[in-house]
């Protein structure tokens, strides 16, 4: 009875002694499972914090490249309308130009039309200084005592009278239209509106002044029509 018992606890203690073994093996291994699983983890983690950039970072990195996007349109901006401004500046040089060059297109033609207007009737009245010559003649070669009041030739002082009238309305109705005629006796000689057909040495008389017409002169609106022709005082040195 008594090796039956100390046999049964003989065996309930070998059973116990097993299973502390058991559980004293097993514990290692549990623990260096957990504690590599642990490194592994905080490995992982720490490898992901040092490869993700720090949150401030990314904002500043955005923000510069915003403020470099902003800096590149601004310039952008900036060379195109600089680019309007001198495109502006050609159009409104060339619509100056153009504006010039049509005003003075218009003066000039104003011009024109008012010459053409003015001396119109330059080769007509031209034509007609030789019948105002003829008649001027015909006037100045009349001896004065057959025209004067004691003469009693009457045909040839009517015919006088007539022609006289009939020169001085030719020479009115030249007026009218801007042609005049002027008589340079006894003036100085002037070559842009007299015409020397012959020079005489006279004692007395100034050198270059003008002592004979032979036809007067017309000028139209300014202009010299015909120089008058003359004689003109030579000088004696």
């Amino acid at each position: 009875m008594s090796l039956a018992i100390f046999s049964s606890s003989l065996k309930s203690s070998a059973f116990k002694t097993a299973r502390v073994a058991t559980t004293i093996t097993s514990r290692p291994s549990s623990a260096i499972w957990s504690q590599r699983f642990y490194s592994t983890e905080n490995k992982d983690t720490k490898d992901t914090k040092e490869a993700a950039p720090a949150p401030a970072a990314q904002e500043g990195a955005a923000a510069a490249g915003e403020a470099t996007e902003a800096e590149q349109k601004n310039t952008a901006h900036e060379e195109a309308l600089a680019a309007k401004d001198k495109q502006l500046a050609e159009v409104k040089d060339r619509l100056l130009r153009t504006l010039a060059d049509m005003e003075n297109l218009r003066q000039r033609t104003a011009k024109e039309v008012a010459n053409t207007k003015d001396y119109a009737i330059q080769k007509f009245a031209k034509d007609l200084l030789d019948t105002a010559d003829i008649l001027n003649m015909a006037i100045k070669n009349v001896p004065q005592d057959e025209i004067s009041e004691t003469s009693t030739n009457a045909h040839l002082k009517s015919l006088h009278t007539g022609v006289a009238m009939t020169r001085d309305e030719l020479l009115k109705t030249f007026k009218r239209y801007g042609v005049e005629s002027f008589d340079p006796m006894n003036e100085k000689f002037d070559p842009n509106l007299h015409q020397a057909n012959f020079q005489v040495p006279m004692p007395g008389k100034e050198p270059g002044t003008v002592f004979d017409v032979q036809k007067i002169g017309f000028m139209i609106k300014g202009r010299v029509l015909r120089p008058a022709q003359v004689g003109v005082v030579q000088s004696t040195d």
